[in-house]
């Protein structure tokens, strides 16, 4: 049973969710905030997090046979794109390894956490409002036409998503998650420059995901180079 909980705000919903973990609270709850003064991105950032938007947790507790944890992500990305993409006026993509597009703009980031057996799943998708003046493009459903998109709603719907793609990663194992993803992501060949997180720029070509869900960069010189971690660039 999917159990969803609400708060009307709070510092951040990962935390809010380990607090939850810590007491027990089981597998396919969901914690969804009307706003936060802490979220948190990738690699620290803050996330802004105005009224309207949604910010919510999951968690997923790991299990001896199930897939690697880190792969959760492409659950994560494949119920957030599915979400997503019908309401847009423009075509959302994957960006590995927690982003979605719309016509390169994001719209939706999602943040993995692990805590003993427990994987924080964190997402915030841009509903109502998205921020101006950044370094890169930026939407929301709003922007992108999406009539009465409320995030409670929204939340619920992506719970089901969510537990859909769970079974599928639990059941099947990584390769169907992986090869939906592949669907919807940045197409083969795409620029792409990778800060990683050691400061190393390696630039190339998006090739593929590899059987762990780690990206597959093509270097000019046509050797292959796995990407375990980074921020991904398009160019």
């Amino acid at each position: 049973m999917t159990l969803l909980r609400f708060v009307e705000e709070t510092g951040s919903t990962n935390a809010d969710m380990l607090a939850l973990v810590e007491q027990g609270v089981p597998e396919g709850s969901w914690l969804r905030a009307g706003r936060q003064t802490g979220g948190r991105g990738r690699m620290g950032r803050a996330w802004e997090s105005p009224v309207g938007n949604l910010y919510c947790s999951t968690l997923v507790r790991v299990a001896p046979g199930d897939p690697l944890p880190h792969t959760l992500a492409l659950v994560a990305a494949n119920a957030v794109h599915a979400l997503i993409a019908p309401l847009c006026a423009g075509q959302a993509r994957i960006k590995w390894p927690n982003d979605i597009l719309v016509d390169g703009a994001k719209i939706a980031g999602i943040l993995l956490e692990r805590f003993g057996d427990a994987i924080i799943i964190g997402i915030g998708i841009n509903v109502t409002h998205h921020p101006t003046g950044l370094d890169r493009p930026v939407t929301s459903l709003t922007a992108q036409g999406a009539q009465d998109a409320e995030a409670g709603a929204l939340m619920e719907r992506l719970a089901q998503l969510f537990a859909h793609w769970l079974g599928i990663w639990r059941a099947q194992g990584l390769d169907p998650v992986r090869a939906h993803w592949l669907i919807n992501a940045h197409p083969t060949g795409t620029p792409m420059r990778v800060v990683q997180p050691d400061g190393e720029v390696v630039e190339g070509a998006f090739d593929t995901l590899d059987r762990q869900g780690m990206l597959i960069l093509r270097l000019a010189n046509g050797e292959s180079r796995a990407i375990h971690a980074g921020d991904i660039i398009l160019t």
